[in-house]
């Protein structure tokens, strides 16, 4: 009798964890047209999830150690071990640092990247990593379409060519993601020079609904210019509450203030998460 019981409680555990692969794969299948892109509380760092229509998953940078570990789970089913595309803007340890850890609980299928070359330890790991995946990889440069379905896409604006000397920084990878008539610019730590060299390229094509704050709100970034040619409804600092910058900076906090834009902080309202659904973006 008690083995009978047994075989019929593994039978129910297994009849409802069939049934819930089930369910999300059809969630996968059908997001019910909705795109979302969460600002992770991962301290001071950036990690942005994005989970698009078509069910392609995407985690642009990892913060700077295994929080992002943490704030994963919140915004994707716990038991989902694979994410579609992985975006290293930079070798900085505030942005690849929790990437070691995914790439080694997480099944990636493409890793794109910066060239520029980084020359720490931790760098070094990350490359390790990065090559025991056996992910495709791609160098981000000006031009190349991440397409993620369904009509969403990640638009990489910089850099423009192979940059392996440049600083890290002024390397990294610059992305805008599109979905219907709404957009997100993801400027990650890139400086005000670059951002004026993509105004004077690309002007209006900058808007953008969301905005994060280039270099988690420094005063290197953020210029004038390129908030007025993107013109967002709200912009996002990624930062930690005690970080030893200042960030953000009182300049940039008055450049955002004279433009009337709302700003959301990863620090006091912990992860920013917004949906679009083609035509508008809400914060959920």
């Amino acid at each position: 009798m008690r083995r009978s019981s047994s075989v019929l409680s593994l039978a129910l555990l297994l009849a409802l964890v069939l049934a819930a692969l089930i369910w999300y794969g059809a969630l996968r299948e059908d997001r019910r047209g909705l795109f979302t892109v969460s600002f992770l509380d991962v301290g001071q760092g950036d990690a942005i999830f994005i989970d698009a229509p078509s069910g392609r998953q995407v985690l642009v940078d990892g913060g700077p150690d295994s929080s992002v570990l943490r704030e994963l789970p919140r915004v994707m089913p716990w038991w989902d071990r694979s994410i579609d595309v992985v975006v290293a803007t930079h070798p900085d340890a505030d942005h690849i640092g929790g990437l070691v850890d995914v790439l080694a609980r997480f099944k990636v299928s493409t890793i794109v990247r910066s060239s520029v070359h980084g020359e720490t330890a931790l760098a070094a790991t990350f490359e390790k990593r990065v090559h025991e995946e056996g992910a495709q990889m791609l160098f981000a440069e000006r031009g190349q379409v991440i397409d993620l379905g369904k009509g969403a896409r990640l638009e990489i604006l910089f850099p423009d060519r192979d940059v392996p000397e440049l600083e890290t920084n002024v390397g990294c990878v610059v992305g805008r993601l599109r979905y219907g008539e709404t957009a997100f610019m993801l400027p990650c730590d890139t400086t005000s020079a670059v951002e004026m060299y993509l105004a004077r390229l690309d002007g209006e094509k900058l808007k953008s609904v969301v905005l994060k704050a280039a270099h988690h709100g420094s005063k290197t970034s953020s210029s004038p210019v390129f908030v007025g040619y993107v013109a967002p409804e709200y912009a996002v600092y990624s930062r930690g509450c005690d970080n030893s910058y200042g960030h953000p900076h009182a300049q940039t906090v008055e450049t955002f203030s004279r433009f009337g834009i709302p700003t959301l902080d990863t620090c006091v309202d912990g992860t920013v998460t917004f949906v679009s659904d083609g035509t508008q973006v809400v914060r959920k």
